[in-house]
Parts: C-alpha cells; structure tokens; sequence
C-alpha cells in the first residue's frame, strides 16, 4: 500500500511546516512541498494542515494488566488493542508488575506478541518487582537473547511490595542483563521501579561509585515523586521516566527547569498504563484503587505546554527521546526512512493513527482491530 499525505503540519518532532508525506509499505519515503508521484495503487488524503506527531512509543505497559495487591478481585483487566489506537501510542513494551505468581513472563510475551500481529511494534521485559527474577528460560541473558521481544529486566526497589534487593543482587543483575543485551543486539536496560520510600535510587547512586557499570543501563521509572535524583542521575548521563498522571506535568516541567537542555533528552515520559495505583494509609494498608492510563501521556503533555513547556519538548518525552533511549532508530521521528508511525492531533487527542504504514483509527474511528474485534 502507498499513500501521499498531504498538508500535513509536521512536529517531527521538530516543527517542520506544512509538508506531504509519501508512505510507501511500512516506511515513510519522501516528505516535501507539494510532492509529485506516479505509483500503483497509490491513494491521497488532503490531512488539511492537520498535526502530526511521530506515533508515541509506551515503555511501560503492564499490557496483560497489574495489580493483585487487594486480592485476585483487585487485578487490573489486559490491555485492550483499541487501547493503543485512542492513545495515539505506536510502539511499546510491555512489564509485569507487583504479581508475577498469577501471571509469568510467559503469559507477558504470547500478549506481546499477539499485539505485534494485530498492528503496533510490540517488544517487552522479563522479571517482575521481586529478585531473583522470573524468567521464561531460567535464565536473564538467555530471555533477551533467544527471545526476540525481550529487550531487558525489570525489577522494583524502594517500595514495601518489593524483594528488597541487596546493591550486591542488583549488580549481579544488571551485569546479566548487560551482557545478554550486548549478545542479543538489544538496548539490555534494568528497568527499575522505584517506589515511594525517600531512598528512592541510593542503591544506583552507589552502584555508580562501586562499579563500571554504565549509568545508561539503569533505567529508573515513577521518578516524578524523586525529581532530585532524577536531576542529579540525569547529570550523570542516565535516563529518568516519569509516569504521566495528573500531577505529572509539574513534575516533569520542574525537572526540565533543573537541567541544562543539553540533558533534556534523557528526560523520558512511560503511562503505567493499566497498572494499579493503590493508594495505602500510614500502616501500608490498601483504602483505595484506581490504575493506570495510556491516554494520559497526551493529556500529560498538553498540561506541560500550558505550564509553558514547547510543543515540540513536550512531544519529544514519549517519542524521539524513548526512541534515542531503547535503541528504536526507526521509530520516534517523522523523516525518510523511519517507520510511517504517526499520531494526528485534534484538541491534543488522537485523531487519526498510522502504525508502520496502516491506519488503526481515522478520524476518531476504529479502522484496525484486535483479532477479536476490541
């Protein structure tokens, strides 16, 4: 399939006008004023002027659902394909959360890969919060070598629902993890919740001074609640994320304001998208749930831009910045060669979505659908 966008206003994420945009399979080909093509089968949409975003990249999705932590009643339902198309979201990784006892790693790579058939790059993380990590082989670097979606480990610190991982355990995983990327071909990140208890990345802070270890290959989640250390472990060259929410544009607006915008690009934007967000009382007993939301990376941004935040910063923190950070080099940009990943805007909601060159929603409806029709 082939197809000439025209007069779309491109955010690439770089604002580069008004442009068309030739799709040809799975690729963007050329882009350009009024471009003049002869194919086969090729078909033309006048976009006119419409916004276009690169197609936002999740990377971290508890996309066959979280929670647990109130009884099996409590867990949160899987990701829905649909889901991803009202998100304006392309790309994205999937983790297990605080239960990895009634749902695996396994259960986590046959939904992954059930995504990547219905239309969305797909890839996803093996481990859970506890240590040692569950795994599908038994093994951490034989997961993101001989599994072709895993791309790194996940596990949890600073919060009363994880293991409590000695820096020791850590760095014996973070080691497996590293070398299993290097051997796979993959970004090989320990992406690592971080929970609300004040010590928040001491243990990463220490494992920098201890080790050789580079900071790039901890990757520290739910940040917005330790903008301090994020601000001081994206000095250092590592990668923050912070989890969109309601208070989320705060958060990642103060941050920004700390760093030198030579840093912004470490600077990282995930939902938790259906995730639980329990919320405790001082004896750590669970009063209250509610979870997490892919369309809250949109209405994340558009809180930061009327916080003052440029659009194109805003954008940046769940596209081309994600992209730079799991070694994505085709997704996370609107240019020739990359992926015809696009997200067309309307009052800072999906309009219309592209994923590698076929609509998954035009003009606020559904075009493509999971296999049993969601």
């Amino acid at each position: 399939m082939a197809w000439v966008l025209r007069s779309v206003h491109v955010y690439a994420p770089e604002d580069k006008g008004i442009q068309d945009i030739l799709v040809v399979g799975e690729r963007i080909v050329a882009m350009g004023k009024k471009l003049e093509v002869v194919l086969p089968g090729l078909e033309t949409i006048d976009m006119q002027g419409a916004a276009a975003i690169p197609g936002l990249i999740d990377q971290h999705v508890h996309i066959i659902g979280g929670g647990g932590e109130d009884g099996c009643a409590s867990r949160v339902p899987p990701l829905e394909f649909s889901d991803c198309a009202r998100a304006g979201v392309t790309n994205l990784v999937g983790t297990l959360g605080t239960d990895s006892h009634t749902r695996t790693v396994r259960d986590l790579l046959a939904k992954t890969m059930s995504l990547a058939h219905d239309g969305v790059t797909a890839h996803c993380l093996t481990g859970a919060y506890e240590f040692p990590s569950p795994t599908l082989t038994g093994n951490v670097a034989d997961d993101l070598v001989f599994c072709g979606p895993i791309i790194g480990c996940k596990l949890a610190i600073s919060d009363h629902r994880c293991s409590c991982p000695t820096t020791e355990e850590i760095i014996r995983l973070a080691s497996q993890v590293r070398l299993g990327g290097l051997i796979g071909g993959k970004v090989g990140e320990l992406h690592i919740h971080v929970g609300a208890d004040e010590r928040g990345i001491e243990q990463l802070f220490e494992i920098q001074q201890r080790t050789i270890l580079p900071v790039t290959q901890f990757r520290p989640t739910h940040m917005g609640r330790h903008l301090e250390q994020g601000r001081k472990w994206c000095e250092m060259g590592g990668y923050t994320d912070i989890t969109s929410g309601e208070k989320s544009a705060d958060a990642i607006v103060t941050l920004l304001s700390r760093l030198d915008p030579s840093r912004w690009g470490l600077v990282t934007m995930s939902s938790d998208s259906n995730g639980s967000f329990p919320k405790w009382n001082d004896r750590r007993e669970i009063i209250g749930m509610d979870r997490g939301r892919m369309t809250s990376l949109l209405e994340t941004m558009r809180g930061a831009v009327e916080k003052g935040l440029s659009f194109e910063t805003a954008i940046s923190l769940s596209t081309s910045h994600v992209a730079d950070a799991l070694k994505f080099k085709d997704y996370g940009r609107i240019q020739p060669g990359c992926m015809a990943d696009l997200t067309f805007l309307k009052d800072w909601k999906a309009y219309s979505v592209m994923a590698k060159g076929r609509w998954l929603m035009q003009k606020g409806n559904l075009v493509k659908k999971g296999m049993f029709g969601d």
